[in-house]
């Protein structure tokens, strides 16, 4: 007997919603009702959490995640998606969100490398990039406190050489739990 793998759920499923034509209650255009960007964390407790805690629902937003909402370069893919949703798809404001007890909070380089190395990464592949000019504990470096981390992210975002100055950039905090939202940058403010 085959094992069933999560791969052969995903597709089992895929195959009955759209054969019993689940989408069409999902059908929206590419363009956000709302006109907003966000950028929040992967975090699970945040997939459905989230978009109730701020009334938004399919097709009002554009969406990106990643760990922390952290913006890492300001010439990385997050902020080329912002101003992708800027300048095409007409998002107008930018929310970025972080959350309480995140995974990114303090975060320890030094045990993800560890972790790396006894699942089979060599030695020779982490000077490799430390030789590339890739600091390797920094890439993987964490926040010490979430406010601060949204605020450069907002600070980042609000001051890129081609964000246009009409955008207005907001920071807030979720609590994952209760879904309360904590202001940290009112971007109309700015």
């Amino acid at each position: 007997m085959t094992e069933i793998t999560l791969l052969d759920e995903v597709l089992s499923h895929n195959a009955k919603f759209v054969e019993t034509k689940e989408y069409e209650k999902y059908e929206t255009t590419k363009f956000p009702n709302k006109r907003m960007v966000i950028l929040t964390c992967m975090d699970t407790r945040l997939m459905e959490l989230l978009p109730k805690a701020i009334n938004v629902g399919n097709g009002d937003v554009k969406t990106i995640k990643n760990a922390g909402a952290t913006i890492m370069h300001p010439f990385g893919s997050i902020v080329r998606s912002i101003i992708v949703a800027v300048y095409e798809l007409q998002a107008e404001e930018v929310f970025v969100i972080g959350h309480h007890d995140c995974g990114m909070s303090n975060i320890q380089s030094d045990v993800i490398i560890e972790k790396m190395k006894d699942r089979g990464i060599k030695e020779e592949s982490l000077e490799t990039l430390e030789y590339s000019g890739i600091d390797i504990k920094k890439w993987l470096r964490g926040f010490d406190n979430v406010a601060d981390s949204v605020k450069h992210s907002v600070n980042t975002v609000k001051n890129h050489p081609l964000m246009p100055k009409d955008v207005s950039v907001h920071g807030l905090v979720i609590d994952p739990h209760t879904g309360k939202l904590d202001l940290i940058v009112n971007g109309y403010e700015d």
